[in-house]
């Protein structure tokens, strides 16, 4: 990834910010999307949620389906 350092007064603009931004030029051309780090953030603190439920989640993580990989790898060694 590319870093960019921006110069002190772009950081007043953006500083205290806690949700994405669209970054635009003066014409309102869209150059790209500012997502800050959000300091003391916890994984449920974003908007972002699961379609499925914590018990259907733990279900699928009990189901176990499948075979050993030995078995795998033979089959497709056979293909």
């Amino acid at each position: 990834m590319t870093k960019v350092v921006v110069d002190a007064a772009f950081r007043e603009k953006i500083d205290g910010l806690r949700e994405p931004v669209e970054l635009c030029d003066q014409s309102g051309r869209t150059l790209g999307y500012f997502h800050p780090m959000v300091e003391n953030s916890t994984p449920g603190d974003s908007k972002v949620r699961s379609p499925f439920m914590d018990e259907e989640i733990e279900r699928r993580r009990q189901q176990r389906t499948g075979g050993p990989l030995g078995e795998i790898l033979e089959d497709l060694d056979r293909s």
